[in-house]
């Protein structure tokens, strides 16, 4: 059974596997293996969907974590928290309208926004991750020097 407080370890392994995924499809089609690049892709974005639906259970059900880290580390994680939401909220617009014109036959369109969706989907999915390591783990490691220095 999984629990509440698993998930957001679940999310960032479904956002690297969706990373893996994208980079995967992009190599295909690179090599012309049009139906190797299709099948990667849709898997990318059902490995997306099932994140989201992880990553809203987590914000809505979970508690909220505060970034604990001090010094230079914290400008980078808020900058890269920053720009990761942005572009997060406009991936399953872009993903869905990419796959919905490939699926459709329309390719040359598809490829116009493919030149979109697809940095921006990636710098999505390397960006959860980090979000992940740097609130998650460093996080921890923060609290530990804090218990061991006494404070």
């Amino acid at each position: 059974m999984i629990r509440l407080t698993d998930l957001p370890l679940l999310n960032a392994s479904l956002n690297t596997i969706s990373f893996v995924l994208l980079i995967s499809g992009y190599v295909c089609i690179r090599k012309g293996r049009i139906g190797a690049h299709k099948r990667l892709m849709i898997s990318a974005f059902c490995v997306s969907v099932l994140f989201l639906i992880s990553y809203l259970t987590y914000r809505f059900l979970g508690d909220e974590k505060k970034f604990g880290g001090q010094g230079w580390i914290r400008p980078v994680y808020f900058f890269i928290l920053v720009t990761h939401i942005v572009l997060a909220a406009s991936v399953p617009v872009l993903a869905m309208r990419t796959l919905y014109l490939a699926l459709k036959g329309r390719i040359e369109k598809h490829r116009r926004i493919a030149r979109i969706t697809f940095p921006i989907w990636v710098y999505v999915s390397i960006t959860g991750v980090l979000v992940y390591l740097l609130l998650f783990r460093l996080n921890v490691q923060t609290t530990a020097a804090s218990v061991i220095e006494g404070n």
